[in-house]
């Protein structure tokens, strides 16, 4: 049985731990339905200093979470209507966060098509937003452990390198130039090739 990954998985360099999500599995339960998704796809944001980070704008109660301690779920709310989630990294005190872009259903799929009320397999959960909310992630999960609430990062089958495509992350308008994207090259369900 999977287990959840520990909260000094995340206190590492945001990079690392971007890479090393890959192959791990997304659970949430939500209005008491369980789903799982295999992560395939995630961005790295680095701190203050990286424009395309919410820490750039420095610690404000929307960035709170992502000075707090590694471990923690960071969820926003995007252009007014979308969440997305996120792993914070490092240690208390430097900003930082894994944005997961993608996931594989494993479980729930059904849960999941009915709240995302689409056709294609593939676009259940193929970019941040639409696997927020096929899981039912909202921003009441916002600052809670990975480790302990309905909204838990587990242990999965690790990724070879050879399989592991690092691009400039997307869907961004600062710093784009960094390769901070983590994608598993054979995966249907990433959001851009």
């Amino acid at each position: 049985m999977p287990r959840p990954l520990p909260a000094g998985f995340y206190a590492r360099d945001t990079e690392l731990v971007a890479r090393d999500l890959l192959g791990a599995t997304l659970e949430c339960v939500a209005r008491g339905v369980r789903c799982r998704g295999r992560i395939v796809e995630t961005e790295a944001y680095t701190g203050e200093e990286d424009l395309a980070c919410h820490a750039a704008a420095g610690r404000t109660a929307r960035t709170e979470v992502l000075y707090g301690p590694p471990g923690r779920a960071y969820v926003y709310f995007v252009y007014g209507m979308h969440w997305c989630v996120n792993a914070v990294t490092r240690r208390a005190g430097l900003p930082s966060a894994v944005l997961i872009r993608a996931v594989e259903p494993l479980e729930g799929a059904a849960a999941m098509r009915r709240r995302r009320g689409v056709r294609r397999e593939r676009d259940l959960t193929n970019g941040p937003a639409k696997l927020c909310e096929a899981m039912g992630i909202t921003g009441v999960y916002n600052g809670l452990s990975l480790q302990t609430s309905p909204l838990r990062i587990l242990s999965g089958d690790s990724v070879p390198d050879a399989d592991v495509m690092v691009t400039r992350r997307i869907g961004i308008s600062r710093a784009v130039e960094k390769p901070l994207r983590w994608v598993v090259r054979s995966s249907l369900y990433v959001s851009h090739k």
